[in-house]
């Protein structure tokens, strides 16, 4: 008891409270900038926290990144450009509701799902830290693999009616994530010469091109409408989220589990928890033909599980110092530079630091709802401005979220590029949602299937040695069975 009491002196000096203030603001700018990822917003945070003492420095980072994960939604509802990775799953589904005129039901939803699924996040970093850690550090190569490949899986349930076009997207993803050094022999592999694709082919700059350029150029098409050809919003923000909440507060609850699970195992985040816990709320929903269409189902989902993931990641950094994403990995480092071992010793020397952090989660994601509430009041004057001015000015967003990623041109080039090519691949019915998961998956996908390749000797019964990797796998090839036996099905029927 006396710790927490220690922790709540720390977190009720007034400098905290300001930096948990100036940081969810930050937060929110960076996450709603279309480029601009969470890791981003942490990452430019680190000078500061050096003249910060641990608490504050702590704030800081776990406030902007739980801000910027909710922010990126409001881009990708307003201008179908996700602002982070984590609401790419969604984009279509809160695009199309915007253009039905339901942008505040939407992102009020989203706003109110976001902080319910922090919390549980939360919690369960609170309560089963410890456990769910321990289940995370038994994840060898193979069970990584059998994840992968579930995820992968996820492109026929989150894409159009179509499985076979959603297939040839997600493997010309997989063919973008192999652009670079070879991971296993270490060889330049598609590169053709250019020093700039050694890097392989940077996730952000894509995801603007495949969702922001697309649609730009379809506007342009479009251009003889003087004005957004959008309904702009009235009324209140959380109008009939009630009633969302109640009616799916079964997919919150499971959304929000699933990205508790996935966000602690090193190396997920949130961004594989959205596409993954997409893809459960489709399988199982009773109304699988509105998801992509403008069904707040899936995005509820989404939305709890991306956001739980977020104080899952930190379960296994500070219980065991393995960072879970890429934002606890910055984490770990400014522990170190303050002097804390992020590790089980950290319960035991420090823990009125550990119990600050908790409340300081809890406190970001309580702030959170006022200010997401003020910023999506403040983004709906975008839908007032006449499409020949504010196409330009995505564009000029765009561009510079490129650039800040690769800090070259050539991420701009990127983009433009693969903005061109997945306008042809939507106007021909190809959806571009499997793409952005196969850049997203790919890495993972090959380097733990080579790694456990090498440890078996080819033998690929030792995908199956492990009895957590055969769970995952016997999991994951029941799915694709299933799949195939109703694609035959309704082949068959469809004859008949």
């Amino acid at each position: 008891m006396d710790v927490i009491f220690s922790a709540l002196s720390l977190i009720a000096d007034p400098d905290v409270i300001l930096v948990i203030v100036v940081s969810a603001a930050f937060g929110m700018f960076v996450g709603a900038m279309p480029g601009l990822t969470a890791t981003m917003a942490v990452a430019l945070l680190v000078p500061v926290t050096f003249f910060m003492d641990p608490v504050p420095a702590l704030a800081a980072i776990v406030t902007a990144s739980s801000m910027a994960i909710f922010a990126g939604d409001i881009p990708a509802a307003l201008l179908r450009m996700p602002g982070t990775p984590a609401s790419a799953a969604y984009t279509e589904d809160s695009y199309a509701m915007a253009r039905k005129g339901q942008l505040n039901l939407n992102l009020g939803t989203n706003l109110t799902v976001s902080v319910v699924g922090g919390l549980v996040g939360v919690a369960a970093l609170i309560i089963a830290a410890p456990a769910l850690a321990e289940v995370a550090l038994r994840f060898t190569a193979f069970e990584y693999f059998w994840l992968a490949a579930l995820g992968l899986s996820c492109a026929v349930f989150v894409s159009s009616a179509d499985p076979l076009k959603a297939f040839v997207s997600l493997l010309l993803g997989l063919m973008l994530a192999t652009v670079g050094i070879d991971p296993t022999a270490g060889v330049p592999r598609f590169t053709f010469g250019s020093v700039d694709l050694l890097a392989g082919i940077d996730m952000i700059p894509a995801m603007i091109g495949l969702f922001a350029i697309s649609e730009i150029m379809r506007g342009v098409i479009r251009m003889q409408n003087v004005k957004q050809d959008m309904p702009a919003p009235t009324g209140p923000v959380f109008a009939g989220v009630g009633r969302v909440m109640a009616k799916y507060k079964v997919n919150i609850a499971r959304g929000s589990l699933l990205g508790t699970l996935i966000g602690a195992l090193p190396g997920a985040g949130a961004d594989i928890a959205a596409w993954i816990s997409y893809a459960v709320s489709k399988r199982f929903s009773k109304e699988k033909e509105k998801y992509g269409s403008g069904h707040i189902e899936g995005v509820v989902d989404a939305t709890a599980a991306n956001n739980s993931a977020v104080g899952g990641a930190w379960i296994p950094a500070l219980v065991f110092g393995i960072p879970g994403d890429s934002i606890t990995a910055i984490v770990i480092g400014v522990l170190y530079m303050k002097g804390m071992n992020p590790g089980p010793t950290v319960f035991l020397q420090n823990p009125q630091f550990i119990y600050a952090v908790f409340m300081i989660f809890i406190l970001a994601n309580l702030v959170m709802l006022p200010l997401g509430w003020a910023i999506i009041k403040a983004a709906r004057p975008l839908l007032r401005v006449p499409r020949n001015l504010l196409l330009p000015m995505i564009i000029i967003f765009c561009i510079v979220g490129s650039f800040a990623m690769t800090n070259s041109v050539y991420g701009v080039v990127l983009m433009l590029t693969i903005g061109v090519a997945g306008w042809l691949l939507e106007e021909n019915g190809f959806p571009v949602a499997p793409i952005i998961l196969g850049l997203v998956l790919g890495g993972l996908f090959e380097r733990t299937f080579m790694s456990s390749m090498l440890r078996t000797n080819g033998d690929l019964l030792g995908f199956f040695e492990r009895p957590l990797s055969a769970t995952l796998g016997v999991l994951t090839l029941l799915v694709w069975a299933l799949t195939i036996a109703r694609a035959l099905l309704a082949r068959r029927n469809a004859k008949a």
